[in-house]
């Protein structure tokens, strides 16, 4: 068979959605109306939207048939049971709670785990994930890699967790204080940064050492099994399967929104190993 330089997409467009531009004074209109706020802006009056990826995928034939197949039972629906084997297959934890959207596992979770005066470490944090930790009383602490805030810097795995800094958070307020880290895999604020299974091990074994759990943002750690197949030594006749089931076999639990990796409109879910968290949530 000829080897085509530019292969067709493999798929077929079966709705397209009308988007009007505005013109320049518009624009500046616009502009102006919201306050220079970005977030005060319509959507109407974004041509392209660079604020986020949430709900920008296009889902596939199969699973717009499989919303009119739903059960929508408020207890015992086959499709809650259908999600739970789904993930417990490919990120192997044992409990499940199915939430709205991310944020709202972000809520849960930081609800459940968080006292006031609690200190919360991450690879830099997302909007949402750190307003529920402030919520709840807890203290932010970036502990995330100085290249991470170098946009010029080039490295293969700029999300990794500065082991020295986390040690240092250890030492100064105790682990105690310390309910978990938030490994986000991959880092949304630093542009998509992955982050190594090296990292994500070695952070393993100090959070447990001193009773922390390591809760992961698993939003795009599809993405972040890419990156470590692609770049990390070891890893390159391992599926993506295998990469995403080893990187959660280091953790207690994750938050994970639907609409990035798994490619839905809406949706996300809270997982955990811990009953006792799981009975409180």
């Amino acid at each position: 068979m000829e080897k085509r330089k530019f292969m067709p997409e493999p798929f077929k467009i079966k709705m397209v959605e009308h988007m009007g531009t505005l013109g320049k004074e518009e624009r500046k209109v616009a502009m102006k109306e919201a306050g220079y706020n970005t977030f005060l802006l319509k959507s109407e009056e974004c041509y392209i939207d660079l604020l986020t990826d949430s709900g920008t995928n296009a889902m596939s034939d199969r699973q717009w048939a499989g919303l009119m197949l739903g059960d929508e039972a408020y207890a015992g629906s086959r499709n809650f049971f259908h999600l739970q084997d789904v993930v417990r297959e490919y990120f192997g934890f044992k409990y499940l709670v199915p939430t709205h959207q991310g944020r709202g596992a972000e809520n849960i979770l930081s609800t459940l785990m968080i006292k006031p005066g609690d200190y919360v470490p991450g690879n830099m944090y997302f909007t949402t994930t750190r307003f529920h930790q402030e919520r709840n009383g807890a203290i932010f602490r970036d502990v995330i890699i100085d290249e991470a805030h170098d946009p010029a810097a080039d490295l293969p795995f700029k999300g990794n967790v500065d082991i020295k800094k986390f040690q240092a958070l250890i030492d100064e307020v105790g682990g105690e204080k310390i309910p978990y880290i938030c490994l986000a895999v991959t880092v949304n604020l630093a542009g998509g940064q992955p982050v190594s299974m090296a990292n994500i091990k070695a952070v393993s074994e100090l959070a447990h050492k001193h009773g922390i759990k390591v809760m992961y943002d698993a939003t795009r750690c599809v993405e972040n099994a890419y990156f470590i197949k692609d770049r990390e030594e070891g890893y390159q006749d391992k599926t993506i399967k295998e990469i995403v089931h080893e990187m959660f076999s280091y953790g207690d639990g994750c938050t994970m929104s639907g609409k990035k990796d798994c490619i839905t409109n809406i949706g996300g879910f809270l997982c955990m190993n811990d009953h006792d968290l799981y009975v409180k949530a």
